[in-house]
């Protein structure tokens, strides 16, 4: 019976290998994700054009605008001649925020006023108009503190932990380990009996020695040491070319990322039982992917979530492999955290198994 099975997982593996389609869409599209996921796909607001309409001559309010000149947030400044040009300033994309500044802001200032200063934001672009307000207010308060006649009894000194420049990178590169590996098992346990339907192989494996469950795990482990050998490509990518830190202990790194592809490759042998075609069992793996990626917090928090959509995530492996991969990467999580979030994938990993064996063997009779 083993060799029987290590004779069909080394022609699956070649299957995979020596096709040039195949070998192109399992190493390249990946390596390419990742870069472009670590630069591109980014949240860190930068390069901003920035409207200033200042009706002040004073002292304070040149010395205002030059806080933001100075700031390398913002690389585009206009200067407005009047209020009339904001609108077509804001409307017209040419910036995403505008700084008015009322003509007695210096003569408040040295009168020891209250003064104004107004922020304009694009709210088409609402996540991008939060973090520029907080850049403002903070150029703001700085500036309010160095001009005010009092001192200071307290001084705020933000520590950041686990990232301390908050580098996007930091973040983005242990989820895309996770994620870019589960896309690699898909897209061999999905291909792998829609590819024996289509070249007309399956009739002869049904009737080789090979009993169901021999051929369910044939079809099964290739998906796992490609998913395994993809998250291990990653995970060196970013760890030593670019640059983020992998603080936790690569053994649990490694148990972790098996009971998620494996949990995974239950999914990608139901859709290959499904299709007819390679093609079907593509698209079946990019509809199961979308849903996948944002409900397991990637692009965004699940506490933000809708609390009726929350409990659909508890069934999502993903959820889980990027608590680990970013804990492991940053955080050098215990071995309890670690364990805390393995079981629930290695449920999902059984009942995702055992329904496509079962499913498997209904489609083989």
């Amino acid at each position: 019976m083993l060799q029987r099975i290590l004779a069909l997982i080394w022609k699956e593996l070649l299957a995979v290998l020596l096709d040039r389609r195949s070998r192109i869409s399992i190493l390249l599209p990946p390596l390419v994700q990742l870069l472009v996921f670590a630069y591109a796909a980014t949240l860190d607001v930068k390069n901003v054009a920035l409207g200033i309409l200042n009706r002040d001559s004073g002292e304070q309010a040149f010395e205002l605008v030059q806080r933001f000149h100075g700031s390398p947030i913002f690389t585009h400044i206009t200067y407005l001649k009047g209020v009339e040009e904001i609108a077509p300033f804001i409307d017209r994309q040419k910036g995403i925020m505008v700084v008015s500044i009322d003509e007695r802001f210096s003569r408040n200032l040295d009168a020891k006023k209250p003064v104004d200063i107004q922020l304009i934001f694009d709210g088409r672009k609402s996540n991008t108009a939060q973090i520029l307000f907080g850049y403002a207010s903070q150029i703001i308060e700085n500036y309010s503190r160095q001009i005010t006649v009092r001192e200071q009894d307290a001084v705020l000194v933000p520590r950041n932990w686990f990232n301390p420049n908050l580098l996007y990178i930091w973040y983005n590169i242990p989820c895309l380990v996770g994620t870019l590996s589960m896309l690699a098992c898909l897209i061999v346990t999905s291909q792998s009996v829609a590819r024996e339907r289509e070249l007309g192989t399956f009739d002869q494996l049904l009737v080789s020695p090979l009993v169901p469950l021999e051929i369910l795990i044939g079809k099964t482990v290739p998906g796992i040491l490609i998913g395994m050998a993809e998250g291990l490509l990653m995970w060196a990518v970013g760890s030593t070319i670019l640059g983020v830190p992998f603080t936790g202990s690569f053994m649990f790194f490694v148990l972790s990322l098996f009971v998620f592809v494996s949990s995974i490759s239950g999914v990608g042998l139901f859709i290959s039982a499904l299709s007819l075609t390679q093609q079907q069992a593509m698209l079946g793996t990019f509809t199961f992917m979308m849903p996948a990626v944002l409900l397991s917090g990637f692009a965004t928090p699940i506490e933000n979530m809708p609390d009726w959509l929350q409990p659909l995530t508890f069934a999502v492996p993903l959820r889980y492999m990027l608590v680990i991969s970013k804990g492991l990467f940053l955080k050098d999580i215990p071995i309890s955290i670690v364990l805390s979030q393995l079981w629930p994938m290695a449920l999902i990993g059984c009942f995702t198994l055992t329904g496509a064996g079962l499913f498997f063997r209904r489609r083989l009779q």
